[in-house]
Formats: C-alpha cells, structure tokens, sequence
C-alpha cells in the first residue's frame, strides 16, 4: 500500500496479541512491542511477553481502511486529534522497534508511566493532594506540578508520581 501510513489502535484490554494476530488475517502491517517479564504463579515460574504499550497496537494501512480496521473485534478506535486518525511517524515506530531490541537483550526493567506534557493540566487523583489540580512543568530533567493562583502570579512547586495524575480539560470561562 503506497499511502500507508502508521496508526496507533487502542484495544480492548488484554486484547493485544489477538488484534496483532487479525491484523496479519487480514494483510494488514502491525507491530506490538512486548517486554518479556519473569511471572511467578503458586507452581511454577514462567517468562511472559507484555505489551511495552497496554491497550495498543500499531498498524499501518491506508485512510480508506480505518473501516476494515474498526471491524477488527478487539480494536476499540484508532487515536485520532480533532477528530482524526493521527499517523505516526515511521521514525518514531522505527525508533521504538530499536527499543524493545535492546530491552529484550538486557536485564532493565521498565515502569510504563503516563506521560504528560509540559503545561498540561493534571489532577492529583489518589493520596492526600487529591483533587488538587495544576500545570505540569519541567525542573532540570524532574516532572512536577505547579499548583497556584494564576490572579496574583503566587505557585509552589510538588513532586508526583505520574501515576496519580489525570489529565483535565481547562474550564471555558
């Protein structure tokens, strides 16, 4: 496909490795980084792959397809901004296949975080800050959230685990 371009697709929970499999069904390009981890049962111990994204799934295929791709059982939407599907950039596919290469061959362990953008409007959603709400900022490689009063030009910074926030949406005053 001359126009095929990379989606992110988001998933049913746990449904990752079945829409990766009906995507190949249908001749359809995917990619599911996966970061294998030791899990430990009553019994045995077992080497499991996890999805490096949960809930996600790259595809590459045309804009005429996204139908096809909907019909996919397990496919809950491909990630869209205003409205529409978003490509991602082969780079950044190529970029993240080099990754999982290099986790697969090392002991690292990684921690999937939420990521959050500078100047973005979080809320603290668990522990004794929540419902507290305020901007991300960015200190010398360290996240943290500003929390303040924007008419007299007064904040203070605080540390968070990404983890305890959630994105908010600015009230239109």
């Amino acid at each position: 496909m001359p126009d095929a371009r990379w989606f992110a697709c988001y998933t049913r929970a746990r449904a990752e490795k079945q829409v990766e499999k009906m995507f190949e069904d249908r001749g359809i390009e995917s990619f599911l980084p996966v970061v294998v981890r030791e899990r430990q049962w009553k019994d045995r111990r077992k080497m499991v792959a996890f999805p490096l994204f949960p809930s996600y799934v790259f595809g590459r295929f045309s804009l005429p397809d996204t139908h096809v791709v909907l019909s996919i059982p397990g496919v809950s939407t491909i990630v869209r901004i205003r409205g529409q599907p978003v490509p991602i950039p082969d780079e950044d596919i190529a970029n993240v296949r080099k990754f999982a290469l290099a986790l697969a061959s090392t002991d690292v362990v990684i921690e999937s975080v939420p990521y959050f953008a500078e100047g973005e409007r979080v809320e603290v959603i668990d522990g004794p800050f929540a419902g507290v709400q305020g901007y991300v900022v960015e200190r010398l490689t360290r996240r943290r959230v500003l929390i303040g009063i924007e008419p007299i030009g007064q904040a203070f910074e605080v540390d968070f685990d990404a983890r305890l926030l959630r994105t908010i949406e600015r009230s239109r005053s």
